[in-house]
């Protein structure tokens, strides 16, 4: 296969990969991003989660980004691509990357009631930062049967007066 055709490949898998990775979207006010780490601006609105938590794209699935202050922990749950129910999946590496204060933690799988073994659909951080009110922004990635996935979540306003 000569240099070209390599290359003309590699374009058009990146190319089919990133268009698969860009399905659902609903109007609103977050980026989202898509498989390996290919990050695009996709301001779409999912309303506050099943935990009253702001709701973010990762994948094919929805993710849900909840703060516990006075535990000092915050939880990722990982929802269906509607959003409304759980999916247990096994995100490998799993970071939280928070930008003020800038800090990164590692989830830990705490999987809730009917979840598989070795899958959750519940991920868990502590850090003496969480235990501060504050509007929380950053960014969830892990890999995800071998694709390496990353959103950007942003809490507001109206997300914690629902807490």
């Amino acid at each position: 296969m000569t240099m070209h055709r390599r290359v003309g490949m590699a374009l058009l898998l990146l190319s089919v990969t990133v268009l698969l990775g860009c399905g659902g979207h609903h109007g609103g006010s977050h980026k989202s991003n898509v498989p390996a780490a290919k990050k695009h601006d996709d301001d779409h609105d999912h309303g506050p989660g099943p935990h009253n938590g702001v709701v973010f794209d990762f994948g094919k699935w929805h993710c849900e980004f909840t703060v516990d202050h006075k535990a000092g922990e915050a939880t990722i749950y990982v929802l269906t691509a509607t959003g409304n129910k759980p999916v247990a999946i096994h995100i490998e590496k799993p970071l939280l990357s928070i930008k003020k204060p800038q800090f990164q933690v590692e989830l830990k799988a705490v999987p809730q009631s009917g979840d598989p073994e070795g899958k959750s659909s519940r991920y868990v951080a502590k850090h003496e930062h969480f235990a501060k009110e504050q509007e929380f922004e950053g960014t969830l990635s892990g890999v995800v049967d071998g694709k390496p996935y990353v959103a950007d979540f942003k809490e507001e306003e109206h997300n914690l007066e629902k807490k």
